[in-house]
């Protein structure tokens, strides 16, 4: 052998392309005239997040960005950094850019296992621009980055590398191999395709493989030796990254269509993939007022029992609890009411912000507050046989009314009576006063 097996392993390593020419897919981020060739080209760097999952270059793409442009540059992951060593990183950034004018490159793989608390000491150092920040992260940076660093960063995403690419990953590998140690690692076509499917776009897994095979020595590798090696092969969920925004995604659009069979499926997909079933039911009391709300009031109440008897039993006789809950919200009737009224209210909520409580409906409890006229000409319902009043309860100035608008499905076609009912007692207080 004419290299130790230190300087050849891993092969991720050893055999990471070193610029642009080596490197192997994401041409809508790489090729001629893509942001990743126009950044190098014009000689510029802006603060970027990766996004994509494992295996398909973004680490590399960000070393590649760092060579070919001379930044003076940091390096760690987020897995093992303390935020003390970030903030050592930041105070070296500030210090080279008061000496010398130029930014230091802050790389940190994975960013999202930073709390967005502890991201928020990027911000004013990208905001001055102290740093450039270069992050890679497998998950949904909308869900795990810090919105505030979100709005200051550019996103790339990448994506699981073609079959094309992991072949000439795979050709390199046996290359390199070859050259350094004198050994051939013969692989059949049957064996290629095993590697291929398994590796599902993933670089790293077919290199990981590689090198596996390649420790193993002497032997004829057959398809069913390759099988036996990747018998273990982790599930196709990775409840730690983007699959499972996806899959309670399709599971919460089945359930609110009324898909009975949909919502079943997606429920089991998570559950088999080793979902939380806490994450699943957290969604599903949120789905109970979101898309059922008061067309069935029951609905939450099953969910949150669901939850409770999840809490007592546990996996996996507890999973029943679920599947009841999931179809229960599927075959419930639909309304949105309850939605369409947060939204107006979050808006309402803002433009009022600043219009102050009618001091009629204060209480009287502080000498400063009775100077003020506090709790003068308030009527108490209950003094009233039809329990209200014509007091006037909203600030002056709201001119919009009727901000929840029930529709005409299930139980909420009561609570629509009961509005017309108050409204009407309402109308008759005002025409006698």
């Amino acid at each position: 052998m004419n290299s130790s097996s230190g300087e050849l392993f891993p092969l991720n390593e050893t055999l990471r392309p070193a610029n642009l020419k080596q490197y192997l897919g994401q041409e809508h981020l790489v090729g001629e005239g893509k942001i990743i060739h126009s950044l190098i080209r014009h000689k510029r760097l802006n603060s970027i997040i990766f996004w994509g999952p494992p295996g398909t270059g973004k680490t590399t793409l960000s070393r590649i960005l760092v060579r070919e442009l001379h930044y003076p540059s940091r390096e760690c992951s987020a897995t093992i950094a303390s935020i003390t060593q970030i903030r050592k990183f930041l105070q070296e950034a500030q210090k080279l850019r008061e000496l010398e004018g130029n930014p230091l490159v802050l790389f940190v793989d994975e960013i999202h296992h930073f709390n967005k608390h502890s991201q928020d000491t990027f911000l004013p150092y990208v905001e001055r621009g102290d740093i450039i920040l270069l992050g890679t992260t497998i998950e949904n940076p909308a869900y795990k980055i810090n919105r505030a660093l979100l709005s200051r960063i550019r996103i790339l995403e990448l994506y699981p590398l073609k079959d094309c690419h992991l072949k000439t990953i795979l050709e390199r590998a046996v290359t390199f191999l070859k050259k350094q140690t004198g050994r051939s690692l013969d692989l059949p076509r049957p064996v290629v395709n095993i590697l291929l499917n398994h590796a599902q776009g993933d670089c790293r897994r077919i290199l990981n493989l590689v090198e596996i095979l390649f420790h193993l020595g002497a032997g004829k590798i057959t398809p069913d030796r390759v099988r036996e090696i990747i018998q273990k092969n982790i599930g196709a969920y990775d409840r730690s990254g983007q699959d499972r925004y996806h899959l309670i995604s399709a599971f919460h659009k089945s359930v609110r269509n009324s898909d009975t069979d949909a919502a079943l499926f997606w429920l089991y997909r998570m559950l088999e993939g080793g979902e939380d079933p806490l994450f699943i039911l957290r969604r599903m009391i949120r789905i109970a007022s979101e898309d059922v709300g008061f067309a069935d009031p029951q609905a939450l109440t099953v969910t949150l029992q669901a939850r409770e008897a999840f809490d007592f039993l546990g996996l996996p006789e507890g999973s029943i609890f679920l599947a009841q809950a999931a179809i229960y919200l599927a075959c419930a009737p639909k309304s949105n009411s309850l939605y369409r009224t947060e939204k107006r209210m979050e808006q309402l909520a803002k433009k009022y912000r600043h219009l102050p409580v009618p001091a009629h409906l204060l209480n009287p409890s502080n000498f400063v507050d009775r100077k003020k006229g506090a709790g003068k000409g308030y009527r108490y319902a209950h003094d009233y046989p039809q329990k209200t009043t014509a007091m006037q309860t909203l600030p002056e100035g709201v001119s919009e009314k009727g901000f929840f608008e029930p529709n005409a499905m299930g139980f909420e076609k009561k609570i629509r009576e009961r509005l017309e009912f108050w409204e009407k007692v309402k109308r008759q207080f005002s025409k006698k006063s």
